[in-house]
């Protein structure tokens, strides 16, 4: 892609309110990545539902002053905006107990929102929005006509099957998924290995995907990047939360790799910025390139 062309991107799928022990903020894994790529220079769209409540006219007000396309955002007066109730372990890593149905649940498709699309340059979509037919459908819709499509397996038990897993990795360029996703991914695929790349190949050569990332927490990323593989150790910080920090990291990398900018230099700066949001608290923490460079030195 031209460097000095702006990136336009489209994230479909979930926003919601993370409600912590004693506090909410705004977010769904499709809304971190988008609001995340906006703050890097790109023109970045969100195609979602919220309820006709006040959580949703919260929502629309946050996105809207963080520059985001909102016209793709609907909203529904069946359904409420959605909420997820967040857990921290000892080690202030997250776990969910997401609300069913919400108002992300039933995204429908409509004539802006396919256009949104065709024209953009890449699409941002997880497993979650999934989890419901009527959203299901539109997304499937939806990636027929996408330039180039970015799968954040991004598992939330009970809330999917493999079948339509697979379904997703087939529609992919590019597929994200961290170290404890992989084996389960590889074995729905009917392979076994202990080695994370050769894991990485198989997936990439059955999915036909030009791309795989695999995330590993504190201890980096390793990125397959046509036909040969990049990696970073992880940067040490002290962990506020780890919420949004992997959407973080995969804003930064598809910014980045879309943009022309080289395979190691990308990951090198995903890396920093995931890192630099898990010491922070919330998904959308503000990360400026002083913050980036310091932690890259």
């Amino acid at each position: 892609m031209n460097k000095n062309k702006s990136l336009k991107a489209v994230s479909y799928g979930e926003v919601l309110w993370d409600v912590f022990p004693d506090d909410k903020k705004i977010g769904g894994a499709p809304l971190n990545v988008a609001l995340r790529m906006k703050s890097l220079g790109c023109d970045a769209a969100m195609i979602s539902c919220i309820g006709n409540d006040k959580d949703g006219d919260n929502i629309l007000d946050y996105v809207k002053k963080q520059g985001l396309d909102t016209n793709g955002i609907a909203i529904s007066n069946d359904y409420p905006t959605g909420t997820v109730l967040v857990h921290l372990d000892e080690n202030r890593t997250a776990s969910y107990d997401i609300s069913y149905p919400s108002a992300w649940d039933k995204i429908e498709s409509h004539n802006y929102t396919k256009n949104l699309v065709d024209q953009a340059d890449v699409i941002i979509y997880g497993s979650l929005v999934c989890r419901d037919q009527t959203s299901r459908n539109t997304l499937l819709q939806l990636l027929d006509n996408a330039t180039y499509k970015v799968f954040d397996v991004n598992l939330r038990k009970p809330h999917y099957t493999m079948q339509t897993l697979e379904l997703l990795m087939q529609k992919a360029d590019f597929i994200k998924l961290n170290d404890e996703e992989l084996p389960e991914i590889t074995e729905v695929l009917g392979f076994d290995s202990d080695s994370i790349e050769d894991s990485m190949m198989y997936i990439a050569e059955e999915t036909n995907a030009e791309a795989v990332c695999v995330t590993r927490g504190k201890d980096g990323a390793i990125l397959l990047w046509k036909g040969a593989f990049y990696s970073n150790p992880g940067y040490r910080v002290k962990v506020d939360d780890t919420v949004g920090a992997g959407d973080s990291f995969l804003a930064s990398l598809i910014t980045k790799l879309l943009m022309a900018t080289l395979p190691q230099q990308a990951i090198d700066f995903a890396c920093a910025v995931g890192s630099l949001v898990a010491s922070k608290p919330g998904a959308n923490a503000t990360v400026t390139e002083d913050e980036i460079r310091q932690i890259m030195t």
